[in-house]
């Protein structure tokens, strides 16, 4: 792919959303190889469990999950949901440049790999897919997929009812407004599910997720994303 980059950047010519320089690297443009550049790892602090940064180096594990434990065995994911990493992830979910979703992918297989058995992505309800058209969670799935050799089920996963964007409701509400969201098929019994999100905010999503999963049977699940939000303050 390197030895067509050049012609292929000649013939679809586009500029970087984040920089407004014309975009000189086709395996994740329209963004350049500069601003590309800025997508850094999150090495701070934060909880080993959920992954939640926290202020302290020697914070171990959150109060929430001291509290009490989730459902999952641990969130990974690679950087801090800001600057470019941020505009990529927006460009893929709601811009529709579904090629972004290879080189993101890329970036979640440098996380240390996962002992999984199969491959889920977070699902969406049928009207949102319908009016989306695609899931971004199901594209970097794919590529994690290929390059795992695991199988990705697709269809042993769905989210059932319709509910209020995450980022519509606050506090507690996060947690009920998914109740009763999703469902499993028996296909996840007994296996280890590795669970691929975009952005994890508060963990409400992948916690819902990961206890209809275990509740179905799945004997571990881990969940994997991109970036995770800075906890408000």
């Amino acid at each position: 792919m390197n030895l067509f980059a050049p012609i292929l950047n000649l013939l679809f010519p586009s500029r970087c959303p984040i920089c407004s320089h014309p975009s000189n690297e086709h395996s994740h443009n329209p963004i350049c190889a500069a601003c590309w550049s800025d997508i850094v790892p999150y090495h701070g602090p934060k909880c080993s469990i959920c992954g939640m940064p926290t202020k302290s180096q020697y914070t171990g594990t959150c109060g929430d999950c001291l509290h009490t434990a989730p459902p999952f065995s641990k969130i990974m994911y690679y950087g801090i949901y800001e600057g470019t990493l941020r505009e990529s992830i927006h460009l893929l979910k709601f811009g529709g440049i579904k090629r972004l979703a290879q080189p993101l992918s890329k970036l979640l297989l440098s996380l240390p790999a996962s002992q999984c058995d199969a491959i889920l992505p977070v699902p969406l309800h049928r009207n949102k897919l319908r009016e989306r058209e695609f899931n971004q969670t199901a594209l970097l799935g794919k590529h994690l997929s290929m390059a795992l050799k695991r199988p990705l089920l697709l269809h042993s996963f769905q989210k059932v009812r319709e509910t209020k964007l995450q980022t519509e409701v606050s506090g507690r509400e996060r947690y009920t407004n998914l109740r009763k969201a999703y469902a499993a098929s028996d296909d996840v019994r007994g296996k280890n599910i590795l669970l691929v999100d975009d952005v994890i905010t508060t963990g409400a999503t992948v916690r819902e997720c990961a206890a209809t999963l275990k509740r179905a049977g799945a004997r571990q699940v881990e969940v994997i994303a991109l970036a995770h939000s800075m906890p408000r303050l």
